[in-house]
C-alpha cells in the first residue's frame, strides 16, 4: 500500500457507515495554531472518496482531523449528541508509511486508533 492518510467513520448506534460527516485536516504548529489543508465529506461506506493526504502531500508532523458529529447527528439518525466536533490529534512521523484513522461513533462518545 502507498502512503497517504485516510479515514473512515462508522456509527456503532446505526451498525454501520457514518454517511455524511463533514471531515477537516488541519496541521498543527509548534505553537498549536492549526492550518486547514483540506476537507470533506463521507460517503456512503463511511469514507472520503479521495484521502486526505497522497503520498506527494505527506510530511512529517502534527496533524488534526476534526469531525463534525453534531451535525451528523442532527440532520440524520437519532436527532441528537452530546459531541459537537470529535477533534483527534496524531503525529505522523514515517511520512513514507500509510497512515488511516477510523473512527467509531455514538451519540455519547467515540474511540480511535491507529488502523491499518
Amino acid at each position: 500500500m502507498s502512503a497517504g492518510l485516510t479515514t473512515h467513520v462508522l456509527d456503532t448506534s446505526q451498525e454501520g457507515p457514518a454517511s455524511g460527516v463533514e471531515v477537516t485536516l488541519q496541521r498543527v504548529d509548534r505553537s498549536g495554531e492549526t492550518e486547514t489543508l483540506t476537507a470533506g465529506t463521507t460517503n456512503d461506506d463511511g469514507r472520503l472518496d479521495e484521502p486526505l493526504l497522497g503520498p506527494d502531500e505527506m510530511e512529517s508532523g502534527t496533524y488534526q482531523l476534526v469531525f463534525d458529529v453534531g451535525r451528523y447527528y442532527r440532520d440524520g439518525p437519532g436527532g441528537s449528541s452530546f459531541l459537537e466536533t470529535v477533534p483527534v490529534r496524531f503525529v505522523i512521523d514515517e511520512p513514507d508509511e500509510q497512515y488511516h484513522v477510523p473512527l467509531l461513533l455514538s451519540p455519547g462518545g467515540y474511540t480511535t486508533y491507529r488502523g491499518s
